[in-house]
């Protein structure tokens, strides 16, 4: 049979779009279909608009101590609408960039709403595009649960938090993934009254036991109230924002972000066509999605274990490979070494975190870092535990002083 197109993708996101990058790059005729924005959550509504509006909040925390640096700044104000227009001024440029990308490639874009027809069909403006393969990378939406409603103007999602041009003088935020972690962080330091609620254990459940701990400690640090083990039953809005939790407490904000975690915009599969990033329902993140795409087309395979986690701030907080809970005791050893030894911190006026590397068997199983530069330090880490350097090997490289990355080097002979 004759296709029109060797390649069909319906969603513009990072594994959209680098999927259709590539097929390009390979002479395979692509179709793109996106029925809102290119660049998809990740560009519009997640990573790059939440870093945007990061960066002003670690500057506002910066001015705050800046006379304790020599810096005098007296009185400086943050209007949070310039910070949204910036923000905005980001996302745009970016995107901008990415259609000018896709053209330039040869990737036909369609915008609308697609449907599959079959594995080789879809359906978009009441046309038909056949295609000899078919992909599927409509991303992910913000999760909600009974009780847990969001009504978009006290009750906020990840989307509606964007999109605020006044900050509020109180929130409580539902939930301590990454997203959570990171909007009360900025909010924080943009002096707004926070509180998180988690139903697990520790804050940041997915992350090393340690890190969450310090975060912990963190948090009570920079006054960011928070309750653990402790679940939701509801939340009103009759007279402000009221959030009880189960055991009867009620706590009160001007608004409430629930940031619960994404589910996949997929309501059914279907055989024969491929899913990818958030909508294959593994792993949620951009880079992961980008490098399931390239190992489609370009057959350059990774290894699922050593997919970096990041959650910005100051300090940030990263990590990759196994976890200490998850080792069996008397199994393994392990370093960890305060980021306040390293003379870098103390010229940055970021003492706070520590580096902790994990090993098994004379090889890095695990790194967990909290840090300023703590996204490229666990990077040079992974690359090492992909190439399967051990530790002894790594000691032959000479690190620059003064740097967080000599914090690596020494952590190696703690081992």
């Amino acid at each position: 049979m004759d296709y029109k197109y060797d390649v069909g993708i319906i969603g513009g996101g990072p594994a959209g779009y680098t999927l259709a990058i590539h097929a390009c790059k390979k002479g395979l005729k692509t179709v793109l279909f996106e029925k809102d924005c290119l660049g998809g959550g990740c560009l519009n509504r997640g990573c790059i608009p939440t870093k945007s509006i990061l960066h002003s909040a670690e500057l506002a925390a910066e001015l705050r101590c800046a006379d304790e640096l020599g810096i005098i700044v007296p009185n400086f104000e943050v209007d949070y609408a310039k910070v949204v227009e910036r923000k905005n001024q980001v996302v745009s440029k970016l995107k901008k960039s990415l259609e000018l990308t896709l053209k330039n490639c040869g990737t036909e874009v369609v915008f609308g709403v697609a449907e599959i027809k079959d594995k080789n069909t879809i359906l978009a403006g009441g046309e038909e595009f056949s295609c000899k393969k078919v992909y599927v990378a409509t991303g992910s939406s913000p999760k909600s649960f009974k009780g847990l409603e969001v009504d978009h103007k006290n009750i906020l999602n990840s989307d509606d938090i964007l999109n605020l041009t006044t900050l509020p003088e109180s929130i409580i935020i539902v939930g301590s993934g990454a997203i959570g972690i990171e909007w009360a962080r900025i909010l924080s330091n943009f002096g707004v009254e926070v509180t998180v609620v988690e139903g697990a254990e520790n804050l940041l459940p997915v992350a090393d036991v340690e890190v969450s701990k310090r975060i912990e400690r963190m948090f009570k640090l920079n006054k960011i109230k928070f309750y653990k083990s402790a679940n939701v039953q509801k939340i009103s809005t009759a007279d402000g924002c009221e959030v009880t939790l189960a055991d009867g407490k009620v706590l009160t904000a001007e608004k409430v972000l629930v940031a619960i975690g994404r589910k996949p915009n997929v309501e059914h599969k279907i055989d024969g066509v491929t899913y990818l990033g958030d909508a294959c329902g593994e792993i949620q993140l951009a880079h992961y999605a980008i490098k399931q795409a390239i190992e489609i087309i370009d057959g350059i395979g990774f290894d699922k274990n050593l997919v970096p986690s990041v959650v910005y701030g100051t300090p940030e907080i990263a990590w990759v490979g196994k976890r200490e809970q998850d080792l069996t005791p008397n199994t393994y050893k392990k370093s960890t070494m305060l980021i306040s030894a390293l003379g870098k911190s103390h010229c940055d006026n970021c003492t706070d975190g520590f580096i902790k590397i994990l090993t098994q068997e004379d090889k890095i199983v695990g790194v967990h870092i909290i840090s300023k530069e703590a996204s490229p330090l666990v990077q040079q880490l992974a690359i090492a535990m992909k190439s399967g350097i051990s530790p002894d090997k790594l000691k032959e490289v000479c690190f620059a002083h003064p740097t967080y990355s000599e914090g690596i080097f020494e952590s190696l002979f703690n081992l």
